[in-house]
């Protein structure tokens, strides 16, 4: 069975997304599966490879949306369709629900007797268009009450005839719990501070004030950034902290692939709701999300383990924002000390 899924972007969408691949070679051991995905999120991709994914197919849809009609456009497009067309498929699977990824499905080639299958209906909190619907030979009905992690199994379950698993499983892997320790250096945790949202951050003084609790269990804070305007506020937690000695770095900037495996090497993440706090849970890392809405339900850790005695993530909500302290006993609830069993 060949498989094309396609899941485009944001970030957060992608990881959310990555279970169904696992799921379907449980269901399918001999599956080829490919995937189309905005180039700027392939690299998440691309562990993957060789144990799951057979091919992922970058596009640049928001980058030729900017300028349809150049050149270099008309030449990348042409160059995307050739790929995508390369294969054929049983199932061409869109998981997004846009006219876009519509598009893309539409573009994808079928073996005889394949199906395209979408969504039929739109769900709380996510976006929809009816072209998804339109393009699809069958559209399925999902609860409109739904987890991103879930909504997108189910789809894939009832498009494929299984039922996914009970936890999910995002395929990437981390080093063991104990390697960290086996170094002199102090165990780190990562401080995801920026979103592409302003109403989704966090004071900085929070930061400084949590960081100072981390340092004093003999945490270092790591600090990952991917715009100017986080890298300064990187520098702002930072100079809150190192009054002496260094209890916190400013990592360099990083593609997405570096910074998973960055991530990966931590001993838990501490972030606000973005793609890449959503990372942290798929590499099932020590992880607390902190969100200013409502939402948590939709995207942040599976509230079916989250809330589980010695969950490894949780997520905390409050308005206008959580405190510190509540974050330190979500963090505590997940995380113990250094040198503790875990």
């Amino acid at each position: 069975m060949k498989i094309l899924l396609v899941k485009l972007s944001s970030l957060g969408d992608v990881v959310h997304t990555l279970p169904v691949v696992q799921d379907i070679l449980a269901a399918h051991p001999g599956a080829q599966i490919d995937w189309v995905v905005e180039k700027a999120f392939a690299p998440l991709l691309t562990p993957l490879l060789g144990s799951g994914l057979q091919r992922v197919i970058p596009c640049e849809l928001r980058r030729w949306r900017t300028a349809p009609f150049s050149a270099a456009t008309r030449s990348a497009w042409h160059a995307f369709r050739r790929e995508l067309q390369r294969s054929e498929y049983d199932a061409v699977i869109d998981l997004q629900g846009l006219t876009k990824s519509a598009l893309v499905a539409w573009l994808a080639r079928l073996a005889p007797g394949g199906k395209r299958y979408a969504m039929a209906n739109q769900t709380e909190g996510s976006g929809y268009e009816g072209p998804t619907r339109w393009v699809a030979d069958v559209a399925i009905a999902l609860a409109p009450h739904s987890h991103a992690v879930l909504r997108g199994r189910a789809l894939c379950g009832r498009a494929l005839g299984y039922t996914p698993a009970v936890r999910p499983n995002y395929g990437l892997n981390r080093p063991p719990a104990h390697a960290s320790r086996a170094q002199a250096a102090p165990e780190k945790v990562a401080f995801v501070h920026g979103s592409s949202r302003a109403d989704k951050l966090w004071p900085v003084e929070h930061w400084v004030a949590l960081g100072r609790q981390l340092v004093a269990q003999g945490y270092l804070i790591a600090l990952p950034h991917g715009s100017d305007a986080e890298l300064a506020t990187s520098h702002a937690i930072a100079g809150g902290l190192n009054t002496g000695e260094e209890k916190a770095i400013v990592l360099p900037r990083l593609a997405l692939d570096e910074l998973t495996q960055q991530l990966a090497q931590c001993a838990g993440v501490i972030g606000v709701d973005s793609g890449l706090s959503h990372i942290a849970v798929a590499l099932d890392l020590p992880h607390v999300q902190i969100y200013n809405f409502d939402t948590a339900w939709r995207t942040g850790p599976l509230p079916d383990f989250s809330e589980a005695e010695g969950a490894r993530q949780r997520s905390v909500f409050a308005l206008p924002c959580p405190t510190v302290a509540h974050v330190w006993q979500a963090w505590l609830a997940c995380r113990p000390a250094p040198g503790e069993a875990p």
